[in-house]
């Protein structure tokens, strides 16, 4: 494997969950295998658990981890193919990859979707603009539409969670004060699609996601009929796919209760916003695996940076 860009990056899932959790065991295990390797983090966005436990990752592996604020730090980017740059930006992607690729063994890039423009959003244009002009391996630490470190995460937290061999996961849509990304559902949804799991979608009417993502997969518009009987029930936000990036449904009746979740785990990817996306007493009590999700982070980025280290 040279880039891990998406979930479907992953040949096998359960082979990798499995290589996770003997690196969780053992996490310095291979720490020979990075030395005198360096991973370039490159964030356009913000991040608490990607950016940490990445650079935990990194440092488990024996690499030296560079971080940046892309946005801030760095000169503006332009993407575009034959732009007169006379505007804000004055560094095209062409030089930047290239020139970070002899600072760096691989390249980790986090840059979050408009919001605005579906076709741009979903030509990843940003992520593929370093996996074109970069020439070290490419990790996306979450895009325009998808989240694939963080999907590895989930379905390694529910393979160690699972009380049945093939338990009931619900995938539920829940309010928010502002228009979030899709990335996580989707990862989330072709994770899980990899798996042995029952798995369904629950979100109220025109919260749908992309059918090239749900595919065959269960969508119930009725959340208490979707949670019926469920073992994990993950909670996410997301914006309108259809009337793209607009916020059409705040109802708080969405909001998961301990009432709603029953005997079921609780699972987000954090950061949450509390008695908005979930009631405190579900966060607060030993349902939740938010903290377990996100120690998991650090083991689903070294597993990707060990594959990726071990091609190469």
């Amino acid at each position: 494997m040279k880039n891990y860009t998406s979930i479907n990056d992953i040949d096998n899932i359960d082979t990798w969950i499995s290589e996770a959790k003997e690196i969780k065991e053992n996490p310095l295990k291979h720490k020979a295998l990075g030395q005198d390797k360096t991973l370039g983090l490159l964030f356009f966005n913000s991040s608490l658990r990607t950016r940490l436990s990445t650079q935990k990752a990194a440092l488990n592996l024996g690499m030296n981890p560079i971080v940046m604020n892309v946005s801030g730090d760095a000169w503006g980017i332009e993407f575009g193919d034959g732009t007169v740059m006379n505007g804000n930006t004055a560094e095209h992607i062409k030089e930047a990859a290239a020139v970070v690729s002899q600072y760096c063994d691989i390249i980790a890039v986090r840059a979050f979707p408009t919001l605005t423009d579906k076709a741009k959003d979903e030509s990843e244009q940003v992520l593929k603009a370093f996996v074109e002009y970069a020439s070290v391996p490419v990790v996306n630490m979450e895009s325009a539409t998808g989240h694939p470190l963080q999907g590895l995460t989930d379905a390694l937290t529910i393979s160690e969670h699972a009380k049945t061999s093939k338990p009931k996961v619900v995938l539920s849509w829940a309010p928010h004060v502002k228009a979030l990304p899709h990335a996580v559902g989707n990862s989330f949804t072709q994770a899980m699609q990899k798996m042995d799991v029952d798995f369904v979608i629950t979100n109220p009417e025109g919260y749908d996601l992309s059918p090239e993502i749900t595919k065959d997969t269960p969508i119930i518009h009725n959340q208490e009929e979707a949670l019926k009987d469920a073992d994990f029930v993950y909670v996410k936000n997301w914006s309108s796919y259809d009337d793209y990036g607009k916020v059409l449904n705040t109802d708080p009746s969405w909001m998961i209760t301990k009432e709603k979740l029953g005997d079921a785990k609780f699972m987000h990817c954090l950061p949450v916003r509390r008695n908005v996306i979930v009631e405190d007493a579900v966060l607060d009590s030993d349902s939740s695996l938010v903290i377990q999700q996100a120690n998991n982070r650090t083991y689903a980025a070294q597993l990707v940076l060990k594959k990726i280290l071990e091609n190469g």
